[in-house]
């Protein structure tokens, strides 16, 4: 049961991409001037994802406080 609802779920999601695909290729061929390339928006859409990532990670990342031991609290050494 567990399998045919991700499966279910897999699909919704490639259909909707396939949607938005076929609506992108659509408003292409309808667009009337060629886009001219600009280095900063280029630049921008490149790295912004990354940089929110690693910003997001920055924010969520924790130290243990001061003075407590190493090593404990995580993997066993065995």
């Amino acid at each position: 049961m567990a399998l045919s609802s991700k499966l279910a779920s897999v699909l919704r999601l490639w259909t909707l991409a396939l949607a938005l695909s076929a609506l992108l290729v659509a408003a292409g061929q309808h667009w009337s001037a060629a886009l001219v390339p600009r280095a900063w928006l280029i630049g921008v859409l490149l790295f912004s994802p990354s940089l929110g990532l690693a910003l997001w990670i920055a924010a969520q990342w924790r130290l243990p406080p001061h003075g407590a031991p190493v090593g404990e609290g995580g993997e066993s050494g065995d």
